[in-house]
């Protein structure tokens, strides 16, 4: 099994530090999800990150940084990113230390294999405290930025607790992967990205920040996905599953199917913001009307169906509203 550390322990930050700074995996918390981080300018330190995952080698993985000296953000991503637009440097200013990824024109000498081999990269500042006391130390070592996508299987449910990351890697010994535990994760889902290689905000992928409030920092319109958007984490049509089949209903389908039924109906769950009637056997877990706090517990909601055995997962699709459409991606994904 890992090793898991409690990482309000000053000495555990340290010893994840070292970890890294020797080529070592750690799990580490964001506020988003765990991250799987290993050194981005270490080679086979990332090489691991892509083994461990599963990952194909050609899928980038995010660059983590510690925050800005001074406020700085241009200076900070200096050493990964060899132009940053204006625009850029606005939404790292109204949004990191956040949960906000963007895509810059890389350094060809820097993070090429985290970068899964393209001209572009990944950044990101984590606003949580421990990944920002990790970040620090690590860079104390010698360690200028960090690789660290999902702590969990290529394609499968993020992780949103350490218990999840150890569950997920359990076949791991403790000097193969260092998990550092800094609670359930307030965020929940992954980080917004947005592509600010091509002179203009594309948004790759939804997150918690609407495309509102990314038009209003950075003072232009944001334009969608197009055929010349770099690879992103988090793109591919099927993502986030859990083994349990997802379906996306409305709260009528839900109810209609289940009334059809009766009691018959097995080894099914529903996650609803509305109440359903239903045979003793149906496993039902009530959604939140709030976006963020859906969010928050969306992994660790697939992820306890899962353990429970169910094997379809039907669940009430999400309003209207960009508040929202971080969580509809995500369980679009996990339906495809």
């Amino acid at each position: 099994m890992p090793l898991t550390l409690n990482a309000s322990d000053p000495a555990a930050i340290e010893q994840a530090a070292q970890r890294l700074a020797a080529g070592g995996l750690v799990g580490m918390p964001t506020e988003t999800v765990y991250g799987l981080a290993a050194d981005a300018g270490n080679a086979s330190a990332v090489s691991r990150i892509f083994t461990a995952k599963g990952r194909p080698s050609d899928h980038p993985l995010i660059v983590h940084i510690p925050p800005a000296e001074a406020g700085d953000w241009r200076a900070s991503v200096a050493q990964l990113a060899h132009s940053v637009p204006d625009f850029a440097v606005a939404l790292m200013a109204a949004f990191w230390p956040g949960p906000l990824t963007l895509i810059l024109p890389r350094r060809p000498e820097v993070a090429a294999v985290a970068a899964g081999g393209q001209d572009s990269v990944g950044v990101r500042c984590p606003a949580h405290p421990v990944a920002q006391s990790l970040l620090k130390a690590a860079r104390a070592h010698g360690v200028l930025g960090v690789a660290a996508p999902s702590a969990n299987r290529f394609g499968r449910v993020s992780p949103t607790t350490a218990a999840h990351v150890a569950e997920e890697f359990a076949e791991l010994g403790d000097e193969q992967l260092l998990i550092l535990d800094g609670g359930a994760c307030p965020v929940g889902i992954e980080s917004t990205i947005v592509d600010c290689s091509r002179g203009h905000p594309v948004l790759l992928r939804p997150g918690m920040l609407t495309p509102a409030q990314i038009e209003a920092a950075c003072g232009q319109p944001l334009r969608e996905r197009d055929e010349a958007a770099p690879r992103a984490s988090g793109t591919l049509e099927s993502h986030y599953a859990p083994r349990a089949k997802v379906r996306l209903m409305s709260g009528e389908q839900i109810q209609a199917a289940l009334d059809v039924l009766g009691q018959d109906a097995k080894h099914i769950a529903v996650y609803t913001r509305t109440t359903q009637r239903a045979a003793r056997a149906v496993v039902q877990r009530r959604m939140p009307a709030d976006a963020a706090a859906c969010a928050q517990e969306l992994f660790a909601v697939l992820r306890e169906l899962d353990a429970i055995g169910v094997k379809l997962i039907w669940v009430e699709t999400p309003p209207e509203g960009a508040e929202w459409d971080g969580v509809r991606d995500r369980l679009q994904r996990a339906a495809a």
